[in-house]
Formats: structure tokens, C-alpha cells, sequence
């Protein structure tokens, strides 16, 4: 039996099903297990915690007999030990057998979380934090009601995110999309009945701060005419934030319908920004 953290999110005990390469840079990750029923989201920028196992060992570890005192815990836990937690988006939840899709990018050099992703095979045993009540506050898309364009940006760890939301928009929704990633083969068809016009960048090298490959693209187009527009802005938080400033500073567009989240930093492993954060 898991153990359940404060509502409206717990752990799922989980397995690897199958794995399928989407490209030279990215593996997309099937997993299935019976906690999987009590998985729930209406999101389609769900953020999760997954908690990945070392070399050598069967499963990750995490103290969840401890409680709500499993993160304290978890953080005491010898360094090669302590089981490996990284930040993904939910890429596709199904029924009938219960199932979820995540999608990860492998890097070079390739991380601990790359390096698992890379080698992943059906049976292989994994830990999820995620979300038992569908509406949950690790949801960031909610353009508002009376949204008549929908704008977004992205890189390579936000495409995900992306394709899903793509997906659901209703027929017609004029929407824009900007989508920058590190090679040719990150690129994806992305499947939408909305009135999306999607350009991809893809640049040489990766840049310390923000992105002005984004930044150009961006402050050249011209953004059908709206009045209430939103945006939604995901990827590398020096991007993130510099094109948040463009849209609110140059753009004029009210604060309060910018979404921005910073998947990661440029430099920062994902323990040393969560140290910061």
C-alpha cells in the first residue's frame, strides 16, 4: 500500500511498459501500475515529481513509511542512495488498462534522469508524486475565459507540455507558437484542430542567459490583433523571464495573463535549484 502526502497529491508505486524513441533526442515513456486509478488530471501542463533509482538498485528509494516526514527523510539519505527526483510534465493519461506517457529529452552529457530515460526497459520500477484530484494547483495553463489568442513559447523540455495543450484546444482557437530546440531532430508534428501557426528555432548553441534567438523572434512578428490575449511561457528560466519583461513591458499585455514557468536553469542541476527555491 502507498502512502498518501497532503491532498490533493500523493505517490504512485509505477513500472516501466514500454519505451519509444520520438527522435535522436527524446524517449517517450509508457507506465502502468493499479495506483494509476487513483491518478487524476484535467491539465495539459501537469507537472510531476519523479523519483528514479540508481544503478544497481531495484527501485527507487524514499522513506515513505516516515509520513509527511518522507521529504526530511528522503533529503538525509546518502547521496548515492537517496533516490534521483526530477520535474516532469504528464504527456498523456489513458483508460482501460490505466497508463500515463512522459516524455524526456537526453541530453550530452546526459544526466542521471537522461542517463535512466536512455536505458529504460518494461518492468523497470519507478516512484510518481502526482495528482489525485484533477484540478490541482500544478496545473499552470488556464487562459481565461475570454481569451481570443492564445500565445506560447517554449524549448525542448516544454514541447511536451506543448503538443498536449495543442491537442486540446477547441477548433479555431487562433493560437501562436513558438517552440526553440537544440537540433533539427527535436522537431515534432504536432497534431491540433486550432488555428495554430507553429515556427520551431532551432539554435547552435546554448546561451548562459535568457534566449535572443526567442527574443528576435518574437519582438519581429506581428501578433494577430486581440484584446484579451494570453500567454503561456515554459523552458529555461532565464528565457522564461526575458520574454515574460517583452510581453508585459513591450507588449503591453496585462501581467495577469502571462503564465511563466521555469522548468530549469541554465548551469543549476535540478537539486541545486531546489536548494535556491
Amino acid at each position: 500500500m502507498t502512502t498518501a502526502v497532503a491532498a490533493p497529491f500523493r505517490f504512485f508505486s509505477l513500472h516501466v511498459v514500454r519505451t519509444r524513441r520520438l527522435g535522436p533526442s527524446m524517449v517517450r515513456v509508457t507506465f502502468g501500475g493499479d495506483d494509476l486509478r487513483y491518478f487524476f488530471s484535467d491539465g495539459h501542463d501537469q507537472s510531476l515529481s519523479l523519483f528514479l533509482p540508481h544503478p544497481g538498485q531495484s527501485e527507487p528509494r524514499v522513506p515513505l513509511e516516515l509520513g509527511d516526514g518522507w521529504w526530511q527523510g528522503w533529503r538525509e539519505l546518502p547521496d548515492d542512495v537517496r533516490a534521483v527526483m526530477r520535474s516532469y510534465t504528464l504527456r498523456a493519461m489513458r483508460r482501460d488498462p490505466d497508463e500515463i506517457d512522459i516524455d524526456f529529452v537526453l541530453h550530452t552529457p546526459a544526466g542521471p534522469a537522461s542517463r535512466w530515460a536512455a536505458r529504460a526497459a518494461a518492468g523497470d520500477r519507478v516512484l510518481l508524486l502526482g495528482p489525485a484530484i484533477a484540478d490541482n494547483r500544478a496545473i499552470r495553463f488556464r487562459p481565461p475565459a475570454d481569451t481570443d489568442l492564445v500565445v506560447i513559447w517554449g524549448d525542448e523540455t516544454a514541447v511536451p507540455a506543448v503538443s498536449a495543450i495543442l491537442e486540446a484546444l477547441p477548433v479555431g482557437t487562433r493560437a501562436r507558437v513558438w517552440l526553440e530546440v537544440h537540433d533539427a531532430g527535436a522537431m515534432q508534428d504536432m497534431v491540433t484542430v486550432a488555428d495554430a501557426e507553429i515556427t520551431w528555432l532551432v539554435r547552435e548553441e546554448t546561451r548562459a542567459e535568457g534566449s535572443p534567438m526567442a527574443l528576435d523572434a518574437i519582438r519581429a512578428a506581428r501578433l494577430p490583433a486581440a484584446e484579451h490575449p494570453y500567454v503561456w511561457i515554459a523552458g529555461e528560466s532565464g528565457s522564461v523571464k526575458a520574454l515574460r519583461r517583452h510581453f508585459v513591458g513591450e507588449r503591453g499585455v496585462d501581467r495577469r495573463r502571462v503564465t511563466f514557468v521555469g522548468y530549469w536553469r541554465q548551469g543549476l542541476t535540478e537539486e541545486q535549484l531546489r536548494e535556491q527555491g
